[in-house]
């Protein structure tokens, strides 16, 4: 084998390795305990590379994790598929760049950790309001040490879940001869599982309320035109609805003190669409309960919001919140008179006008935070909830589309997020679906009753309606400018450097030492 093809090897084997195994991390699969490997295997690709091979390692572990990680977003189509996959891929592979000076810097792990907060950070900001999904935390509802996120949020359970890999790797790459330092890296690993096991939960609630979640499901279709001309949506949530009033009226459910139903359930306005209005009505006068819709409101000088509505027996719709993260090209198309005609765009007939009302939706002693769907994966948009004052979070959504053709874990990777974000506000949280995956969860990030996807269901249960402020969300932003911040100052460090100094043989990555140069990698493994 030629020396620069073995080099190639060295480089994108593991990069490739890296992003099939935190794939895996996430749903469908949650093997959540392989996460940590995705970035060691990232680390042990870009260390003592060029630039040119360090974006080659990052472009194709950003491909293989994209690729897999949202294939059901080929639901829509082939081409948003391979678009936002490449999209990401590029992003991961120019922020990876500079991983390699990071990686030859004394106490490398915590800056390698750091450095995954600081890409998620930008990732999830640019372009076009950023995307999200596939942050470590997000796999991570499962893991032992999910409890971080209530310490630090997402940011801080990412930088933990990267820095048990980096801890990993260094203690598998560092000479035998340095016990101590093996040692040292296998206990901060073990220090960062054990301690939230040990950390104190929190005050049980003095107040619960029964909360009701109505998934009416949707025809199942392959046909995104038929989807989108899908009748009785309304009804189907109607009709699940009146039976659970039945159900209540026989002794057989408890009355609920609020009643969801999700994302879309309506198509557009009930306070102008008569015949809408009326099923609303009679399903809020039957159950005599407080109800919050999912409905396309309109608003002055002809806007559109997505919206959850809220409707209180005898007085009608009396406070509604608007979806302020809109989705591009799925909510609203960016330079609509250029590329609003092609394909599938064209059922997007016009663009939502975000919202910007952040204040709970009250229903007697149940005080909502509103989260509607893509909305669950910005930290800024459910932590301003909670502010508020929510003492209940509610995610209506509507994953019909992305789960049509093949199921391939969206709407459970949704509800992974749902997971991690009660953990760190100490909140239960009801997800509500028009299709599924709806869920109930409680403050501990704990499933305790789902229905899964196609089909009507009612989940009823009484939740606690927390009051107490985590650390995360007294802290807010700060671990991750901090954690971002530090794999800048890393970066810097590194920068200062006139020449790259022979590498420690007891930092691990029993690699090249040479200077990194344009040439350790063939120019078409950049490509």
């Amino acid at each position: 084998m030629r020396p620069q093809t073995s080099a190639a090897l060295r480089t994108l084997a593991p990069a490739a390795a890296g992003g099939l195994l935190l794939y895996a991390a996430f749903p469908p699969l949650g093997l959540c305990f392989l996460a940590p490997l995705g970035p060691a295997l990232l680390a042990l690709a870009a260390r003592g590379r060029s630039k040119r091979a360090a974006f080659a390692a990052g472009t194709v572990f950003g491909l293989v994790f994209f690729g897999s990680l949202i294939v059901w977003l080929a639901n829509l189509g082939t081409l948003p598929w391979l678009a936002l996959t490449v999209v990401q891929a590029l992003i991961l592979g120019l922020a990876t760049i500079p991983l390699p000076r990071l990686l030859a810097l004394p106490g490398w792990p915590v800056f390698a950790a750091a450095w995954w907060v600081a890409v998620e950070a930008v990732r999830g900001r640019a372009p076009l309001g950023g995307f999200p999904w596939g942050r470590l935390a997000f796999s991570q509802a499962d893991a032992p040490y999910a409890a971080w996120a209530a310490l630090g949020g997402a940011p801080l359970l990412t930088f933990v879940t990267a820095l048990l890999g980096s801890l990993l790797l260094y203690a598998a790459t560092v000479p035998t001869d340095r016990r101590r330092k093996v040692l040292a890296a296998c206990a901060g690993a073990a220090t960062l599982v054990a301690v939230p096991l040990i950390l104190p939960t929190a005050a049980p609630a003095k107040r619960t309320a029964v909360v009701a979640v109505i998934q009416g499901n949707v025809p199942r279709t392959r046909s995104l035109p038929e989807q989108a001309r899908v009748q009785g949506v309304a009804e189907n949530h109607a009709r699940e609805t009146a039976r659970l009033t039945a159900a209540v009226r026989r002794g057989d459910a408890e009355r609920p003190d609020v009643v969801l139903w999700p994302e879309n359930a309506l198509d557009s306005d009930p306070t102008r669409d008569p015949v809408l209005g009326s099923l609303v009505a009679d399903s809020v006068r039957a159950l005599d309960r407080p109800l919050l819709v999912g409905a396309i409101l309109r608003g002055p000088r002809d806007t559109s919001y997505n919206a959850g509505q809220l409707w209180l027996p005898g007085q009608g719709p009396v406070a509604f919140y608007a979806k302020r993260q809109l989705v591009p090209f799925g909510e609203y198309i960016p330079a609509r008179s250029l590329l609003g005609g092609l394909g599938s765009l064209q059922l997007i007939p016009r663009d939502f006008t975000p919202g910007r009302s952040t204040k709970p939706l009250v229903a007697g002693r149940v005080r909502m935070g509103d989260v509607i769907c893509y909305e669950i994966a910005y930290d800024g948009r459910v932590r301003d909830s909670v502010r508020a004052g929510a003492n209940l979070l509610v995610i209506q959504t509507n994953n019909a589309t992305y789960e049509r053709a093949f199921e391939a874990g969206e709407s459970d990777q949704q509800l992974a997020m749902a997971r991690i974000r009660a953990i760190e506000f100490g909140r239960a949280v009801a997800v509500s679906s028009t299709s599924g995956v709806s869920a109930l969860v409680a403050p501990d990030g704990r499933v305790t009753d789902r229905a899964n996807t196609w089909r009507s269901a009612t989940l009823e249960r009484r939740v606690p309606l927390m009051e107490g402020r985590t650390v995360a969300e007294r802290l807010g932003a700060w671990p991750e400018a901090l954690l971002a911040g530090s794999a800048v100052a890393g970066l810097a460090t590194g920068l200062r450097r006139r020449r790259r100094p022979t590498a420690d043989p007891s930092a691990g990555f029993p690699l090249s030492d040479e200077t990194p140069n344009e040439t350790s990698l063939p120019a078409a493994a950049g490509h």
